[in-house]
């Protein structure tokens, strides 16, 4: 969206025209809308700008919930945004450390700062981008005094911002260094030495001030400062992001954390350092699959241990034991029987055992599931999961029904 666009449907009119077209959700909306419109006689600006955000909206839904439809995007800005669910648990942390104003160094399009201000927290946010600047502070213009947003740059912004508040309270930072290349459409992403705010400045902050800094949940563990607790947060059976905290929003004695949310449910796992990995174990009853947040977090060896399980290889993120225990750090299988990745051994099975609908998973091995599926002879009335997974030097397939 560029500020033409922007300035066209900021107006009574623009945001009048957009909640009465509403959802979009097919190329044939976009044509059936756009000809409509412009029949109407409204400017092919005004146009562009109302069916664009209409999409965006439509695709918001799965971040922002409701909210989406009273909140104003730019498909970059979307994307990276942090899912709402998400951002009230970074609010509800930095409220637990007493703190009472944020400083939202590189905002975006508002998605987190909504969830600070909605905790009740004040909060003072700045972006680089001018557009997505503009259209965060619609998003919270709702919160009148006790959400402003600005035009500039994290570094330029954090001594005024700072300055600015003196009486605000206990004051923390939050960033989301950009990761991707300046637009407000198609990106692509940079290496951490491209990032903006840069990650030695990001860094420097927290070390003065409490931080929380967004990072992607695939960055490099080794680059981490050591004094930081390193959060790595899944939605939904996705690993979504990894979240630095410093200072008072940092636990005493916590380094590693996996937060794993599940719908309205949230439940995490700490530790100070590392897990030890569990001993390895021939296959037993059950099978059990860490959630990403644990893998990437290193914390396998004690989810392992709370279920009594030891790990299928040394090399591989699945568990095993005969305890009939789960637990929410898990997706956990029943093993029906196991046999090495043969298709007609497959087939076998899957015939004895009535299976017409099969979810099929995999670790360690290049397999193309979908490719594989069309291998497979699935005719019968029930349902299990085929695990394939490389143990040691062999290929192992597990059916198996989830618990």
């Amino acid at each position: 969206m560029e500020m033409t666009e922007l300035a066209a449907l900021l107006t009574p009119d623009g945001l009048r025209l957009l909640d009465d077209v509403g959802s979009i959700d097919s190329t044939t909306d976009v044509a059936r809308v756009v000809s409509r419109l412009r029949a109407a006689g409204h400017s092919p600006e005004l146009v562009s700008a109302v069916v664009g955000q209409a999409r965006l909206r439509t695709k918001a839904a799965a971040k922002f919930g409701p909210f989406a439809d009273r909140m104003l995007f730019t498909q970059a800005g979307l994307e990276q945004a942090t899912r709402l669910g998400v951002a009230a648990r970074h609010a509800g942390r930095m409220r637990a450390a007493g703190i009472q104003h944020v400083a939202d160094l590189g905002c975006g399009i508002g998605g987190d700062a909504l969830a600070f201000a909605g905790a009740g927290l004040s909060v003072t946010a700045v972006d680089a981008d001018e557009v997505t600047a503009a259209i965060a502070a619609y998003n919270l213009a709702a919160f009148g005094e006790d959400a402003s947003v600005s035009h500039g740059t994290a570094e330029d912004a954090l001594g005024t911002v700072l300055a600015a508040r003196p009486d605000a309270g206990p004051t923390a930072i939050w960033m989301d260094p950009a990761r991707r290349t300046s637009g407000h459409r198609e990106t692509r992403r940079v290496t951490a030495s491209g990032y903006s705010p840069s990650l030695d400045w990001a860094f420097d902050v927290a070390a003065r001030i409490p931080t929380g800094i967004k990072l992607g949940p695939g960055h490099d563990r080794e680059a981490l400062p050591e004094d930081a607790e390193a959060q790595w947060v899944s939605a939904d059976g996705s690993v979504v992001e990894l979240v630095l905290w410093s200072g008072a929003l940092a636990r005493d004695g916590v380094r590693r954390a996996a937060l794993v949310i599940r719908g309205d449910e949230s439940h995490e796992l700490t530790a100070g350092a590392d897990a030890e990995d569990a001993e390895v174990r021939p296959l037993g009853a059950f099978v059990h699959e860490p959630d990403g947040a644990v893998i990437r977090a290193r914390l396998i060896g004690d989810v392992a241990r709370s279920l009594d399980a030891g790990m299928l290889d040394e090399h591989i993120a699945y568990l095993t034991g005969d305890a009939a225990v789960t637990s929410p750090f898990v997706q956990s299988f029943r093993v029906r029987e196991s046999m090495p990745v043969n298709i007609k051994a497959i087939n076998a099975a899957l015939r004895r055992a009535d299976i017409g609908t099969l979810e099929i998973k995999k670790r360690g091995m290049d397999i193309d599931p979908a490719a594989f599926r069309r291998k497979l002879k699935l005719s019968g009335s029930q349902s299990a999961t085929l695990l394939l997974a490389r143990i040691g030097t062999q290929r192992m397939a597990v059916l198996a029904d989830r618990v």
